[in-house]
């Protein structure tokens, strides 16, 4: 999956420009219940303005409260000029980068196309967990070996099995990996379970919603 399958567009994004005050700023954040706002000069990305800078710019200041925010201007409290994602990236980059911050821009050549949210992440996350879905979840364990994630298709494959989502983990310390397969509640998961462990596969854990 790529950035620009599951960004907000540009169209629906609120905004604010180099020179907006701090009082205006934050009366956006505020009314709209936000953190952050992508700053744009003419369309071009310039950084991000979020609360937490702004109280961080004011301790640190010599001014008083209602002349700081009517004075300072977003750009004086700018932050993440640097941190984007571009609309071809694959959606792990986007995923990496939020951990610390609520938002990240979505760029081309500089132009600001639109942002990906911590929830967007976190809605893909369930989503590649099935976790929106009833069914089985079964995590095993596997040694790093070719031909293990074949073996598991093959398994599914003899009982017609759906598959409503399979992520992996590698444990490198420990030269294997982990898996985490969710199937369709059905009357063969016994008989998947017995053959995984045929297979040299070692069930952790089987839950079923």
């Amino acid at each position: 999956m790529f950035v620009k399958s599951v960004m907000i567009p540009k169209e629906k994004c609120l905004t604010v420009q180099p020179n907006t005050s701090l009082v205006e700023a934050l009366l956006q954040l505020d009314e709209k219940e936000i953190d952050a706002l992508p700053i744009l000069d003419n369309g071009i990305y310039k950084g991000m303005f979020n609360k937490y800078l702004l109280y961080k710019a004011f301790f640190y200041s010599d001014m008083d409260r209602e002349t700081f925010l009517q004075k300072t201007t977003v750009m004086d409290v700018v932050t993440r000029e640097e941190t984007f994602v571009e609309i071809d990236d694959v959606f792990e980059s986007a995923f990496v980068k939020l951990y610390d911050f609520p938002i990240i821009a979505v760029l081309d050549e500089g132009k600001f196309l639109g942002i990906v949210t911590r929830y967007d992440t976190i809605n893909q996350f369930q989503s590649a967990f099935g976790m929106n879905k009833k069914g089985t979840r079964i995590t095993f364990a596997s040694v790093e070996s070719e031909g293990r994630i074949l073996k598991v298709s093959d398994i599914l494959h003899k009982y017609h099995t759906p598959v409503i989502s399979l992520v992996t983990f590698d444990e490198t310390d420990k030269l294997a990996r982990r898996i985490v397969l969710k199937i369709d509640n059905d009357q063969k998961v016994d008989r998947i379970i017995a053959d995984l462990e045929k297979s040299g596969f070692r069930v952790l854990h089987i839950d079923k919603d």
